[in-house]
């Protein structure tokens, strides 16, 4: 699947683009660098990339600003490069779907963008169909839909509500899910989990099966059949 996917590397420090370059083409990815923010929007319609690498320390323009515009093009996924803890939040937050630290182990950073590009695809991760209400969650497919309308959710968002549906009706700590979801823990930076469910509520729109609030704890997934608040 990865043989031939192409990955745009936007970093403007040629030694970090260089490496990244490196064991990418050596995993057998094919790269496109852009030094700059205004490059990387040339080269986005040119190229049309599986997957982007995104420093968010750019020097022209804002990082998560350039996100924003490549999302508004289509649903590229894009991994989050940056040397700040407190950046990998504020990447999440955006919708990024990864991120990677530097200094960074490149055997991680290969196994990031596959992770990613794998989730992206869609390929089959196996499980039986889970209905609730009026929602219904496609795990092989990767297909969700609410009163038999598609909805078409990124990555997170979709593995966020997958993780919910499978224990409807239990509530489950923002420390949870952004471990369960995200793969890792900040102790008190759950802000991302609240982003992507705001998100995902908006996506869902009008449907008897919500994503419920609890207070100082998480959230939960309920059907028609519990009451609000109950949790």
């Amino acid at each position: 699947m990865t043989g031939t996917a192409r990955v745009m590397v936007v970093e403007d420090d040629p030694a970090v683009a260089d490496l990244v370059a490196l064991y990418l083409r050596n995993a057998g990815f094919a790269v496109t660098h852009a030094p700059t923010g205004e490059r990387a929007r040339a080269l986005f319609r040119e190229v049309h990339p599986a997957l982007v690498i995104l420093d968010l320390g750019l020097p022209d323009v804002d990082g998560r600003a350039l996100f924003r515009e490549l999302r508004e093009r289509g649903d590229t996924p894009v991994l989050a490069l940056t040397a700040r803890t407190e950046a990998k939040v504020e990447g999440l937050e955006a919708g990024m779907d990864d991120y990677v630290t530097k200094p960074f182990d490149p055997r991680e950073l290969v196994a990031r963008v596959r992770a990613v590009l794998r989730r992206a695809t869609g390929m089959p991760g196996g499980g039986r169909t889970i209905e609730i209400g009026d929602l219904r969650i496609d795990p092989a497919r990767r297909e969700v839909f609410v009163g038999g309308r598609a909805v078409r959710l990124r990555a997170k968002e979709f593995e966020l509500l997958d993780a919910l549906a499978r224990q409807p009706g239990v509530v489950l700590s923002r420390d949870k899910l952004l471990e369960q979801v995200w793969g890792f823990a900040f102790p008190g930076e759950t802000r991302t989990v609240d982003a992507h469910v705001k998100e995902l509520r908006a996506k869902l729109g009008e449907t008897v099966t919500r994503i419920e609030t609890v207070w100082g704890i998480g959230y939960k997934l309920v059907g028609p059949g519990e009451p609000e608040g109950s949790g």
